[in-house]
């Protein structure tokens, strides 16, 4: 939203491929089914079924939905980056000067994301204090603070590239990161979870968690169908962040 409130002003419109915006809107899609089937499930054995406690079955169902959403992410790169290179490759590159040695590019990566651990690591310990020191709930500080400290970079790129009239590489960078977290990342989480005897699940208990990430996705579908966005849908993306935004800081209080 901020992207394209930033890129779209002094604008008619920024245009992106439609191709594109579709891909990443149904694996949104898929995504939000996903994590409301878990949530459903267990809601089912516990008012439907009376299962006092579902939680070997929801581990079951989340290892299994778990593998799909990562085979699906794999196959993903298959269709985009073989099958169908073509079709999804950028036609708005800017040349570069230079490029970093796929060697040296790997221990870049493994060392930012050694660093990135640690400060995690930190960042977690510290979070029930910095909540009670600023008067606001876990909740809020996890969901709404540390996402926006910990995307910094994420929506600075994003910013950049909007003011470069380059809002295909925008949209990867935005909705391509939410699609590797929940495709990818989450999964995989679930997986080595199991594997090291303490299983997590895919079971969102709050339903106002599962309400944001459904009316997030049903958004920015609407708002990048028609492969264009202007300043005022970005505007608009940004108001649906502030309700949710304000609801979250409310909950627990």
């Amino acid at each position: 939203g901020l992207a394209a409130l930033v890129g779209g002003w002094n604008r008619e419109g920024q245009k992106f491929k439609q191709a594109r915006a579709g891909l990443l809107g149904s694996l949104l899609v898929l995504a939000v089914i996903a994590l409301l089937v878990p949530a459903l499930f267990d809601y089912t054995e516990r008012g439907v079924f009376h299962v006092t406690d579902p939680t070997a079955l929801d581990e079951k169902l989340s290892l299994g939905v778990s593998v799909v959403l990562i085979a699906v992410y794999v196959a993903n790169l298959v269709y985009t980056l073989v099958t169908h290179r073509d079709l999804f490759a950028f036609t708005d590159e800017e040349p570069t000067a230079t490029t970093w040695p796929l060697r040296r590019s790997l221990a870049v990566l493994a060392v930012a994301t050694a660093l990135i651990a640690v400060e995690a690591e930190l960042v977690s310990g510290a979070l029930e204090a910095t909540a009670h020191s600023l008067g606001l709930t876990e909740f809020f500080l996890g969901v709404i603070v540390l996402a926006v400290v910990g995307n910094a970079a994420e929506y600075i790129s994003a910013v950049y590239f909007a003011r470069r009239d380059r809002m295909g590489l925008v949209m990867t960078i935005t909705v391509g990161s939410t699609i590797q977290v929940a495709l990818l990342t989450a999964p995989l989480l679930v997986i080595i979870s199991f594997l090291m005897g303490s299983p997590m699940t895919l079971v969102f208990s709050n339903p106002l968690e599962l309400a944001a990430i459904a009316a997030v996705v049903l958004a920015v579908n609407a708002i990048a169908q028609d492969g264009e966005t202007t300043w005022f849908e970005g505007l608009l993306l940004i108001a649906v962040y502030l309700v949710f935004g304000m609801a979250f800081f409310f909950v627990g209080r």
